[in-house]
């Protein structure tokens, strides 16, 4: 049965973000609240749980996950940030932005693109987020939480209960999200390119270009 989890948006319980941690540690696909939209995510490097999540938004095998971390120092242990790449993250994280920055080792292959090597990251300023994998310790593997045949994520912890509660392990009510994605910059090589004008604002892309 699908756990509801109501949680303080400013001031998260402890309580519940420690159980909510434990889930995912256990092989458990989780909603959760980001800065932008709601997302699914399970534990790092976790096959089953991946599937799983591949099978909600009927994915193909070559749609790439996000890694969502705590901060950019955890960033820094799953991509490669050379010092350009490194004064970006620094002005624009935590926040609405996917980078896309070439994967380190600690990244799982099956994670990463198969050619290029990399992999999205993201840091969400988000306070339910930020406990969260601030108790796992680790980043979470993430997607948007979009239903098949739909353009927009979901905004409703309720609906989504509703929807696909049968399909996950956990819901976790931080209240609205919003309609909007987040905005998707690659910075594998020396040049930034804006891939999804999103949420963030990337004017300073703009500016460089």
């Amino acid at each position: 049965m699908t756990q509801f989890f109501q949680i303080h948006p400013e001031n998260p319980q402890a309580r519940l973000i420690k159980q909510a941690a434990d889930i995912v540690r256990q092989g458990g696909v989780i909603a959760y609240p980001t800065d932008s939209a709601y997302a699914l995510g399970c534990h790092l490097g976790d096959k089953t749980a991946l599937e799983r999540i591949r099978a909600i938004r009927r994915l193909d095998k070559n749609h790439n996950f996000t890694l969502v971390c705590r901060d950019l120092s955890e960033l820094g242990n799953y991509a490669r940030v050379d010092n350009s790449a490194f004064r970006v993250l620094k002005n624009l994280i935590p926040g609405p932005y996917t980078f896309i920055l070439k994967a380190s080792p600690e990244v799982p292959k099956r994670l990463a693109h198969p050619k290029r090597k990399s992999i999205g990251l993201r840091v969400p300023d988000n306070q339910i987020c930020q406990d969260l994998l601030a108790e796992l310790g680790e980043p979470l593997m993430s997607v948007s939480l979009i239903p098949p045949d739909d353009d927009l994520p979901m905004t409703d912890p309720y609906d989504i209960r509703d929807t696909l509660g049968h399909q996950l392990d956990l819901v976790i009510d931080g209240g609205y999200c919003g309609l909007e994605a987040t905005s998707v910059v690659d910075l594998v090589d020396d040049v930034p390119v804006i891939v999804r004008r999103g949420l963030g604002d990337v004017s300073l892309f703009d500016d460089a270009l």
